[in-house]
């Protein structure tokens, strides 16, 4: 512990710019986690409850449980669940379907690219005060005695690198971040996708059993 603390000091200014920056990407990516993960079992329990509905042909009751619920899925599937009464053409409901998604996506998405932006910024913070530093340094060491300007000068160069490591430090763990809420956000997505197909062929299947009937 002393070792981090010394080194976090040595670093000077710099340091405290790229602490604040990498607490605020890391407060971000938790956010995000916690929201997607309750969104993500959301959309769950409600499939689980109106799949075997579609299933049976009961739009009727599966409007009424996406009415009384504020999950994505719910939202997506009202979309389409409305016209499904009144317009008979598939693609006039996958067209609201892919409107409500349009929606849905951008607020999924919200925040995530930040903590990319957030780790460039600590990157970036590391090398200027690294560079700041080294100015320093080679202006303290001009003016110093010719025997210890080696001395000097290594010592300073070993406490300005200390920022473009801690800036490494802070950000590689936050692209690490950034990359896990794609992943997460992508799969909503691609979730969300395979419900809108699904309940599509559903309502394409039950539109089309009464013609067959007057055919026969």
């Amino acid at each position: 512990m002393d070792t981090i603390v010394a080194f976090f000091l040595e670093g000077g200014f710099w340091m405290y710019p790229i602490m604040i920056v990498g607490a605020i990407g890391l407060a971000t990516g938790i956010e995000r986690f916690v929201k997607l993960t309750k969104i993500e079992l959301a959309n769950k329990q409600v499939w689980e409850r109106i799949q075997p509905v579609l299933a049976k042909g009961d739009f009727d009751a599966a409007m009424k449980i996406t009415a009384d619920d504020s999950s994505t899925v719910s939202k997506l599937l009202e979309s389409g669940l409305a016209l499904q009464g009144s317009v008979r053409r598939r693609e006039d409901i996958e067209i609201a379907m892919e409107e409500e998604m349009m929606g849905i996506i951008p607020m999924l998405e919200k925040r995530i690219a930040s903590i990319a932006l957030y780790a460039n910024i600590s990157t970036l913070l590391g090398l200027l005060g690294t560079i700041l530093g080294l100015i320093a340094a080679f202006n303290a060491v001009a003016s110093a005695n010719p025997a210890e300007k080696a001395d000097l000068l290594s010592a300073s160069i070993s406490i300005a690198m200390n920022t473009t490591a801690f800036g490494l430090i802070t950000a590689i763990p936050l692209l690490f971040i950034h990359s896990y809420m794609n992943s997460k956000c992508g799969a909503i997505v691609d979730s969300l996708e395979m419900v809108s197909v699904r309940t599509l062929n559903v309502i394409s299947r039950k539109a089309k059993r009464p013609e067959l009937v007057k055919a026969a």
